[in-house]
């Protein structure tokens, strides 16, 4: 019934999926609750400071000159090109800070330095981007659940929720374990995650349902197998020449992409394993059956009331 596609045993290592998923969530939520987010000045509120050097500039120096002229926990990245620099400072509004940064930094090299950029980013407004981008992915996943229940079934909107909020847990997880800056950037590859994820979920659904309605004497656990290996090829193509991308941003794209492409790294990674481990799992656990897809046939009288 399968045709010539080789039939994987993925249902059968279900239970072991389960509880490495739980495992992964378990510490994700542990980090989350223990040691929180770095969040960035997008958030936190803070001042910016751009910078134009004529030579390529030494982060380490500027990182050390800034440290020794007091301007503690400083972030200091390139802005483009190796010469545009962008420091970033958890401190209060100061309209010259900017050109204090400058004199910090001249005094140590000798070629000249030109203040771009000089901004302040309050800690109302990184509040508010805060609040809007979790009601914005809140709302992401309320919409998603209601097309996948209108364009599929109910159970499948649950299982396509499930995974979709096991996949940003984990790759939120993973910045606040490792402590890595979560500033806008990064909010907006945890959405792009949900819609990589969404997409490849959706695939799988189509499939499965083409099967319950196709394969009659299989059971759900074999249509779940048969579906996921005939979907198997589709799914790592294009997750693979999608992490091939990402790694090249992740090591090429300068500091200023670095945590968008790790977050979709993690994201695009952990988005494969649910769709195969998670969505459809979720779906044998709430026991999907031929009846969930197929209408039940009319009675006699039913079609005797429909006929002109």
């Amino acid at each position: 019934m399968s045709g010539h596609i080789k039939v994987y045993n993925f249902m059968g290592l279900r239970k072991l999926a389960t509880i490495f998923s739980l495992l992964l969530l378990l510490v994700s939520i542990g980090s989350l609750a223990t040691r929180g987010l770095n969040l960035g000045l997008d958030f936190t509120g803070g001042s910016l400071v751009e910078l134009g050097y004529e030579k390529e500039a030494n982060l380490n120096d500027i990182r050390s000159q800034l440290e020794g002229a007091g301007f503690d926990g400083a972030v200091v990245q390139t802005f483009g090109a190796p010469t545009d620099i962008l420091i970033r400072l958890g401190s209060d509004h100061d309209p010259k800070l900017g050109d204090k940064v400058l004199a910090a930094l001249q005094q140590g090299d000798d070629q000249n330095i030109e203040l771009r950029r000089n901004e302040f980013v309050g800690a109302q407004v990184g509040e508010e981007l805060r609040e809007q981008g979790g009601l914005g992915m809140l709302l992401a996943l309320f919409m998603i659940m209601l097309y996948v229940a209108f364009r599929f079934q109910f159970k499948f909107s649950v299982g396509a929720v499930v995974a979709l909020g096991h996949d940003v847990l984990i790759v939120v997880g993973f910045f606040s374990l490792f402590q890595i800056e979560f500033d806008l950037t990064v909010l907006a590859a945890v959405l792009a995650v949900i819609g990589y994820s969404l997409n490849d979920t959706i695939v799988v659904a189509d499939r499965i349902r083409e099967n319950f309605r196709k394969l009659r004497k299989e059971s759900s656990m074999e249509i779940m197998n048969i579906s996921l290996s005939q979907t198997l090829s589709r799914t790592l193509i294009t997750s693979v020449t999608t992490l091939l991308v990402l790694v090249a941003l992740a090591v090429f794209g300068g500091e200023m992409i670095h945590g968008f492409a790790i977050a979709l790294l993690v994201g695009v990674t952990v988005g494969t394993y649910s769709s195969i481990y998670v969505a459809a799992n979720a779906l044998i656990m709430m026991g999907i059956c031929k009846e969930d897809l197929i209408p039940p046939p009319k009675d006699d009288q039913e079609a005797v009331d429909e006929l002109p």
